[in-house]
């Protein structure tokens, strides 16, 4: 690439490998301007400081949709979102759906995540193969996010054949009539799931997040059941897209780069190290979004008042001034890695630990349970047609 007009979010050679362009960006305009009128940061240091800055707030899709697409069913979910809107309200939502993402609880599911992720090793063992996401990248995070919110298990099945790309509302490139019509269908099939879902646990109360925020909703009246639906449903989608990208794009840089992954098979002490670098090298969240609340200076330029910021963080994760030795290469012992990944400040992702843990555990028991797995074609994959939220469609394996 060898202007800034080649810098395109809809262009699948982009969508394949965007860290040529990243490095371009960063290197030629690190502050840009970009033709849909966003302002692009693709520095670490930037991204973090835009992150961290108060005056900078997250009340409207940075995927800010054409006005026609205003009142749709999906943006109006967004919008209730704690993903999208700013203190005091996502301090009442955040703060309700917190204390089920503490450290303490996040470690005692390391038991189920095991067994999980065995149950799903000894589905396929014994057929030789199988798609690394269909298969497994998928499934154990829908399960275990179906696990936190108390759906039953006889409910699952959906959840767990589910195949349509999700996510392309994040993007910063508006979507066709037909793409909104897609996401509009599952986000009223979505609403229509989990309002029966809050009749049964009314009626049959757990120990699980779901039944925990109606009961926050019925003793004080700080959460309505439209703010329920949309939180629910974006931890949902939360909870398993981004671990799905996480362990298919790490199983991906694993294959392509044989040096690091029997390094790390002969070293499993690596493991928690090899996660953030991996989550660095390949994340599966791109970038996201911030409005300027007043008037900010930035490098010498004026970003006012309700303009739109993209903080890359797939360009911050591989700024050479924030990481020791060639960011473009992965190292599964790099030292003092600072992946912006799950983002920062107030919005900070509440998963982040259990994407963590998910990760250890799925590459452990891959390297432990199947030594001798291979991608067919580790070369040539399928990239979601998401810029947001980065993962391959399918990845087929053999051992």
């Amino acid at each position: 690439m060898d202007t800034l007009s080649g810098f395109d979010f809809d262009n699948p050679i982009f969508r394949a490998n965007p860290y040529p362009a990243y490095r371009f960006l960063r290197e030629a305009a690190p502050l840009w301007r970009a033709p849909t009128g966003h302002w692009v940061l693709t520095t670490h240091a930037d991204c973090v400081s835009v992150l961290r800055d108060a005056r900078f707030g997250h009340g409207n899709p940075h995927a800010r949709p054409a006005p026609e697409f205003a009142h749709e069913p999906i943006v109006r979910q967004l919008s209730q979102t704690m993903l999208l809107v700013d203190p005091p309200s996502h301090t009442r939502l955040r703060g309700l759906v917190s204390k089920a993402f503490n450290a303490r609880r996040m470690e005692e599911l390391r038991p189920r995540i095991e067994a999980i992720v065995d149950d799903l090793i000894d589905a396929v063992i014994d057929d030789g193969g199988m798609d690394v996401i269909r298969d497994f990248a998928h499934k154990l995070p829908v399960t275990v996010i179906c696990d936190m919110l108390g759906i039953p298990e006889q409910d699952r099945a959906p959840f767990l054949s589910e195949s349509r790309v999700r996510g392309r509302i994040l993007d910063p490139v508006s979507l066709t009539r037909a793409e909104m019509d897609e996401a509009n269908q599952g986000s009223l099939e979505s609403a229509a799931y989990f309002k029966s879902l809050f009749a049964y646990r009314r009626a049959n109360p757990g120990d699980d997040l779901t039944t925990a925020l109606l009961a926050a909703r019925e003793q004080d009246d700080r959460l309505t059941d439209e703010e329920a639906l949309a939180n629910i449903s974006l931890l949902f989608g939360a909870g398993h897209e981004t671990t799905t990208n996480l362990i298919g794009n790490g199983v991906l840089a694993l294959h392509r780069n044989p040096e690091q992954q029997a390094r790390l098979k002969a070293d499993f002490s690596l493991l928690p190290n090899a996660v953030e670098e991996l989550l660095r090298y390949d994340s599966p969240v791109q970038l996201t979004g911030r409005q300027a609340l007043e008037d900010v200076e930035l490098r010498g330029e004026t970003i006012a008042r309700g303009e739109q910021v993209l903080t890359l963080l797939g360009a911050a994760n591989h700024d050479p001034a924030a990481f020791e030795g060639d960011p473009d290469e992965l190292d599964v012992a790099r030292p003092g890695v600072r992946a912006l990944s799950f983002g920062g400040g107030i919005h900070f992702c509440l998963g982040a630990q259990l994407a963590r843990i998910e990760g250890e555990i799925a590459f452990r028991k891959l390297l432990e349970r199947l030594p001798d797995m291979r991608l067919v074609d580790a070369e040539n994959v399928d990239w979601k047609p998401t810029v947001t939220l980065r993962g391959v469609v399918s990845l087929p394996a053999v051992w």
